[in-house]
Parts: structure tokens; C-alpha cells; sequence
């Protein structure tokens, strides 16, 4: 007998989340089959069969959060059985009856007409999002992701083959003199979200610099590149390179901080905060000063669709030493983004905008830019040294040309 245990998917996970199975109790699977998806700190990634066998002996449902190391489920040989007692609890005998759920109902009400239970469908979060949004019915759909999943592609497909079906007509409801209150039960990664940002404001002492910075220059650099057909560069592309490039002018922000003393980081690995359908992630650029502008924008591009997809990778998800938080396309003025403990400080991107400014020859003008504050941590940087970086940051973007090289 092989055990299924909750596996450790990177360097500070503690435990984890069955998101789902993929696979059924009785299900024959093989070696590196994916048979659930597990809901760590930063992401939900693919469970994966230890070995070839049928898989039995759920001992956790949808929902249930265990230690890491401790087994979940079995894999049975031919001829083997599961030791008298496995998996005895309530946890796992929820997780029996989830992993039957698709058997036929009794013959009493077999004769009535099945209604498609949408939320029985595996599906991803993002693919559930568009399919709602354009009135498909996921039931209609045949998915292609792990375990017959339904993915981004497989709505997208489904949209371009065939119309939509309507959208049921609601009649006007009759507001309440009194409205109820209504209880949203946290999802598994909003509750790590509320953990950890709670535990930096208390523990990571904040200040905060803000700067304007002109972005004239990198708009017309932009143009530039799609004139001659050599693709789109966001801002975020400019300001993740700016900010590799003063990590290393000014290695005092690169670093951590650790009880009595400060780790000042060897590498430059940038993470960029994600927003996902129930929450955040922050993958990671990884060594982001010895990339390429274009390098840069490529794996940002990359990594931000596996977020949404929930395909990223445990070391695509650790390691960073800064980050940055973007609401630019929010339309936001500014705002201070809460650190991304261990790192010592967080940049926060604000909308570019049109503004009226007086130029060095008191003339009035009007000028692209944008609010950048940073978030620092005031363990390890003191005012002075924030306001250097993101100075610094702030005379790259004023001058792109130098990203570019």
C-alpha cells in the first residue's frame, strides 16, 4: 500500500487544503496522475499520484485542512486492502460519501428530471467567471484540464462554436423594508491573506514615500515598439526593470529582516502581487536585474496567467526579496501597499494620469504621471533610505532608455 499524504509544496507551507478530488474512490490511477488540487498559502496547486494502483481510503473531503506529511488517501496494489481501522473519523467519512456523490440516485427519483448542479462541475475559478458572465452553461461543456477540468479555453471554445444560451428573465424583487445580513465564509486563500497582511502591519513597523513620476517618456517608448510591430511592453514591464536595477544600485532595500541581524540578499527576485478570483498571489521573477526588458515582460505575462489559472509552481510562488503591488489600471490615485514580510519593502503603483504641472522654466504643462509609494520596513530601512530607492526608481522611469540595455 502506498500512502497519499499532504504534501509540502514549498519552504514555509505548514499544511494544506483539498480544494477537490479528481479522481473517485475505487478510481484506477497512475504514477503522476493529478487526482486533486491542494490549496496552499499562496495557491492552488495539482495533487499528484505517488504511485500506480487503484486509490482508495479518503480520509479528507473538499475543505478539510491537514498537516503537511499526514496521509489523505491510499493506493492500493492488486491484492491489497487497507489495515482495519484507516481512516475511521468524520473527515473521512464526509469524504467517502463526496467521493460517491456522482453514483445513480435510488429508483424513486430516478424519473424525475436531473437539473445540472453547476457547482459539482469541475471547473476553474476563471473559467466559472466567463462562462457566468456570458450566460454559458458549464454543463454543456467538455473540459480538457486534469481529470476532465474546465479551463480558461475550454468556455472560450465552447463561446466561439455556438450561441449563448439566454439568460433566464428575473422578475424586479421586492426590496426588503429590512434587509439580513449576509455571511461570506472565507475561502481557504483569503484566509491566509487576512493572516499574513495582519501579521505584517503587527510585526513589520510601516512608513511610507511617495513620489510623482513623469512617464512621458516611457509612453512614447511604448508607441514606439508597437509602430514597429516588436510587441507591447506595459508600464509594470518598466517599473519591475527600474526596480531590479535599483535593488542592485541600492542593495540595503534587497534584504530581510531576522531577530538580530538583517540578511541582505544576494539575488534580486521580484514578486508581483496577482489578483485571482478569490484572492492574491504574488509569483516571483526570479534574478529580474539580469533580465531583459523584454525577458521581464515575457515572464510577467507568463506568470500572471498561471496565477489566474492556478497552475503555478511551488518555486514559481517562493524566494522573492521585494515586491510590487499595481492598481494602476484600477484608476486610483495612490495608495500604501502592506509588506510582503519577509521582504523589508513593497512598491505600490498608482494610475498614470494627465496633470497640469509647472515645469523648471515656470511654464504650466500638461504631463503623464503617475503616484509610486513604497512601504518600508522601518527594522531594516530608515527614511533617508527609502527615499533614496525610490528616487532612484523613480530616475530610471524618468529615463527608460537605460532599461533598456
Amino acid at each position: 500500500m502506498q500512502e497519499v499524504i499532504m504534501p509540502k509544496m514549498g519552504d514555509g507551507m505548514e499544511e494544506g487544503t483539498l480544494v477537490e478530488w479528481l479522481k473517485r474512490e475505487g478510481d484506477k490511477v497512475k504514477s503522476g496522475d493529478v487526482i486533486g488540487t491542494i490549496q496552499t498559502d499562496k495557491a492552488t496547486l495539482e495533487l499528484e499520484a505517488p504511485a500506480s494502483g487503484i486509490l482508495t481510503g479518503f480520509l479528507i473531503g473538499p475543505g478539510d485542512t491537514v498537516p503537511v506529511g499526514r496521509p489523505i488517501a491510499a493506493i492500493l496494489k492488486a491484492g491489497e486492502s487497507l489495515p482495519e481501522g484507516w481512516g475511521g473519523g468524520p473527515s473521512a467519512g464526509r469524504a467517502a460519501e463526496e467521493s460517491k456523490a456522482s453514483a445513480p440516485q435510488a429508483a424513486a427519483v430516478a424519473e424525475v428530471p436531473a437539473v445540472p448542479d453547476s457547482s459539482r462541475i469541475k471547473a476553474s475559478p476563471l473559467a466559472r467567471k466567463i462562462a457566468a458572465e456570458a450566460g454559458l452553461d458549464l454543463s454543456s461543456v467538455i473540459g480538457t484540464g486534469p481529470g476532465g477540468r474546465i479551463v480558461e479555453k475550454d468556455v472560450r471554445a465552447a463561446l466561439a462554436a455556438g450561441p449563448k444560451l439566454p439568460k433566464p428573465t428575473v422578475e424586479p424583487a421586492v426590496v426588503p423594508v429590512i434587509a439580513e445580513d449576509q455571511v461570506v465564509k472565507l475561502t481557504r486563500l483569503r484566509q491566509i491573506t487576512a493572516q499574513r497582511t495582519a501579521q505584517s502591519k503587527q510585526q513589520a513597523p510601516h512608513f511610507y514615500v511617495t513620489v510623482a513620476v513623469d512617464v512621458e517618456a516611457i509612453q512614447a517608448l511604448r508607441r514606439q515598439f508597437e509602430a514597429e510591430g516588436s510587441g507591447k511592453v506595459s508600464i509594470n514591464d518598466f517599473v519591475i526593470r527600474a526596480c531590479a536595477l535599483a535593488l542592485r544600485d541600492l542593495p540595503e532595500a534587497n534584504a530581510s529582516f531576522q531577530g538580530d541581524s538583517v540578511v541582505r540578499h544576494g539575488a534580486v527576485n521580484i514578486g508581483m502581487a496577482v489578483a485571482v478570483p478569490d484572492g492574491l498571489t504574488v509569483p516571483v521573477i526570479k534574478n529580474a536585474d539580469r533580465l531583459t526588458l523584454r525577458q521581464i515582460s515575457a515572464q510577467a505575462r507568463e506568470l500572471a496567467a498561471k496565477a489566474r489559472e492556478n497552475k503555478l509552481t511551488p518555486d514559481e510562488l517562493t524566494g522573492s526579496t521585494f515586491s510590487i503591488s499595481n492598481m494602476g489600471m484600477l484608476d486610483v490615485d495612490e495608495f500604501g501597499a502592506i509588506i510582503n514580510t519577509p521582504n523589508a519593502a513593497i512598491l505600490a503603483v498608482a494610475t498614470a494620469r494627465k496633470t497640469v504641472v509647472v515645469n523648471e522654466k515656470d511654464e504650466i504643462e500638461i504631463r503623464e504621471r503617475m503616484n509610486i509609494t513604497l512601504s518600508c520596513d522601518h527594522r531594516v530601512l530608515d527614511g533617508a533610505d527609502g527615499a533614496r530607492f525610490v528616487n532612484k526608481v523613480k530616475e530610471y522611469l524618468q529615463n527608460p532608455t537605460r532599461l533598456l540595455s
